[in-house]
């Protein structure tokens, strides 16, 4: 027999012999056994409460802020409620209006310093170091921030670019610097015919505080080892005294809240309005015209002027008294809306000025061109020049409160029932002594 022939038979006989074996079924057909392990605890969710008070539109960028922590974050969820701080569960997280605001930070402290649980959670706080015309409630004496100030602003000017070319007036060319210049601007509105040349949206914050500190000029001052309100000087009085002529000669005309002075502009009833710079968002969404927006004027014969505005707004709180996994779901969710993308994001959508570098650099960037032109201004007039003692933001009875003082007492300026130093020397009075 040949050698193929042979392997052949081998083969063969191989294939019988195979064919031949019977394999037990058992053998076939039974999985096999798993290897017992030791079960893994299912993963602990922290839910942190969330309570806010933004405007509505802000509200929903805020969902959306959220919603996107949310989704990528698998330990850790924040939900909104509706109860505030005086419910006895206090939320972890608060943004707070004025009012509540000062309410909250009155008496025994609610909060966590946001730099101490940060901290404590070994996350870096990645902000911008805060700026000293920022206002005070969200820092303490070191400058540390007590809370994020998420809806920092400061008012300047927005123009409606087609009712000034309409009279005359080239927004390209013409100069809105001083008062004055405004005042010839507001002319030919008026003599057109227009019936509301110029508003103010939040009077107090824009007349009184912010033409101090844009002035160099004391708003608050310390004697005797306490703060003295000192807003009724030279300056306050002569620039309420020419906004109430400019009221009789309507040019100027007050309406009873922000929304109702902001809706006229965007609308196209009022040419120029003195407004907080995150309405920008709000005016290019609703207004159907050529927007701009500058630097708020200021009086050529004040030697400090122009000098820096104020920032403030809403902050986000922590409460006191959470358990320390909690504390750290608080900081991820901190440093997820301190993230670049985030910041952007919160900037384009929001109109509020940037919390770190990230947020400072979109700002510039050309290619975000437009979206971003609000916060160029604010910035630009925020470091205008270097801070001075008159020009450092001061908390004195909560900002909100100050405010409201204001307002209340300018209302008769307006009504041309009372005289500006009477006004504002009211004001004092009441600041002075807690009312």
């Amino acid at each position: 027999m040949s050698q193929s022939s042979c392997c052949f038979a081998s083969r063969r006989c191989l294939s019988v012999l195979l064919a031949l074996v019977v394999v037990p079924t058992s053998l076939v057909f039974a999985a096999p056994k798993p290897v017992p392990q030791a079960l893994k605890p299912p993963l602990k969710i922290q839910q942190i409460e969330l309570f806010q008070q933004l405007p509505a539109a802000r509200a929903e960028t805020l969902r959306g802020l959220v919603e996107r922590f949310n989704a990528q974050s698998p330990n850790a969820q924040v939900v909104f409620v509706d109860r505030g701080w005086r419910t006895p569960n206090v939320p972890h997280l608060l943004i707070l209006d004025d009012a509540e605001e000062d309410a909250f930070l009155s008496g025994k402290a609610r909060y966590k310093p946001l730099y101490a649980l940060m901290k404590e959670a070994g996350a870096a706080l990645q902000t911008l170091r805060p700026p000293a015309m920022m206002e005070r409630n969200p820092l303490d004496g070191k400058g540390q921030l007590l809370a994020l100030p998420v809806g920092l602003s400061t008012p300047v000017l927005y123009l409606n670019r087609d009712a000034l070319r309409k009279v005359g007036v080239d927004p390209d060319t013409v100069r809105l610097v001083t008062w004055a210049d405004l005042q010839a601007a507001l002319g030919q509105l008026a003599s057109a015919g227009h019936a509301c040349p110029y508003t103010v949206a939040e009077p107090g914050r824009v007349m009184v505080e912010n033409l101090s500190a844009w002035h160099d000029h004391p708003l608050i001052a310390a004697q005797g080892g306490k703060q003295r309100a000192m807003f009724n000087s030279m300056l306050q009085v002569k620039h309420i005294a020419q906004m109430a002529s400019w009221v009789r000669a309507t040019y100027l005309h007050i309406f009873a809240t922000r929304a109702d002075a902001e809706g006229r502009f965007a609308r196209g009833e009022c040419a120029v309005i003195a407004a907080p710079s995150d309405s920008w968002v709000d005016f290019r969404r609703q207004g159907g015209f050529d927007l701009g927006v500058v630097h708020l004027p200021h009086y050529d014969d004040f030697a400090g002027a122009p000098q820096n505005t104020f920032a403030d707004g809403p902050a986000l709180w922590v409460a006191a008294g959470k358990k320390a996994p909690e504390y750290k779901a608080v900081a991820s969710f901190v440093r997820f809306w301190l993230a670049a993308e985030n910041q952007v994001r919160w900037q384009r959508e929001t109109g509020y000025l940037p919390l770190n570098r990230a947020g400072l650099m979109a700002a510039e960037s050309e290619l975000l061109g437009a979206d971003l032109e609000n916060i160029r201004v604010a910035v630009s007039q925020l470091v205008t020049r270097p801070v001075t003692r008159n020009s450092t933001a001061v908390a004195l009875n909560g900002s909100g409160k100050l405010r409201r003082i204001l307002d209340e007492e300018l209302a008769g300026v307006w009504a041309d029932s009372t005289a500006a130093k009477t006004a504002l020397d009211n004001a004092v009075s009441r600041v002075s002594a807690g009312r």
